[in-house]
């Protein structure tokens, strides 16, 4: 049961650093504003569906994953 602990630790820091990390970083970025993300806005509402912010942070997860299982 200890790894598992360690592992729920970890993965409640790495979760709490991209919480802060889109927060004070997603200001000055254009992840979400990528040409190609779909943007419907309306009279009463607005519909955002970033599909390239989406495959892009797909893509760099990835790299990111392969790269911690190589070594």
């Amino acid at each position: 049961m200890g790894g598992l602990g360690r592992t729920l630790i970890v993965l409640g820091i790495v979760m709490l650093a991209a919480g802060l990390l889109i927060t004070f970083v997603g200001k000055f970025t254009p992840l979400g504003r990528l040409p190609g993300d779909i943007v419907v806005r309306k009279q009463n509402y607005t519909f955002h569906f970033p599909i390239v912010t989406s495959i892009v942070l797909s893509v760099l997860l990835t790299l990111v994953m392969w790269f911690l299982q190589r070594r």
